[in-house]
């Protein structure tokens, strides 16, 4: 077994494909025209990190209750996680980028880390090796 996809509540599609793989190099796996339970148009947007791995359901907010679920889906918490080969080089182009780090690099027994928020406001982990790699 392996958790293929995890659901992004996003305010719209467009932006969030664009943040996802224009900023941080993912790719977008699909986008197909889809319909809710209800019969309303909806797409399905999938994007993944380079190289496969668990990918995200980007769904956009449809009504009030997911519209206050746009970046607080894990209660402030970090709930991703992004590892990268080379922590330095990931960090300095998203930084570059405009993605909004809210901690600095540090170092941890587990690697380097830094947080930063996806366009939608959610906290990511940027993750690489404990020698800045």
């Amino acid at each position: 077994m392996r958790i293929d996809l995890v659901t992004v509540v996003v305010e719209e599609y467009d932006p969030a494909i664009e943040f996802f793989t224009g900023v941080l190099g993912f790719e977008l796996v699909e986008d197909s025209p889809a319909v809710t339970n209800d019969g309303r148009p909806k797409r399905w947007v999938v994007v993944r990190p380079a190289g496969g791995g668990t990918g995200l359901l980007l769904a956009r907010a449809d009504g009030e209750r997911q519209r206050g679920a746009v970046g607080d889906q894990v209660a402030g918490r970090v709930g991703f996680f992004l590892r990268v080969d080379d922590f330095d080089a990931a960090y300095a182009r998203m930084a570059a980028a405009g993605v909004r780090f809210v901690s600095e690099p540090r170092d941890e027994p587990y690697g380097r880390v830094a947080v930063f928020l996806d366009i939608a406001g959610n906290r990511w982990d940027l993750l690489g090796g404990a020698d800045g790699e």
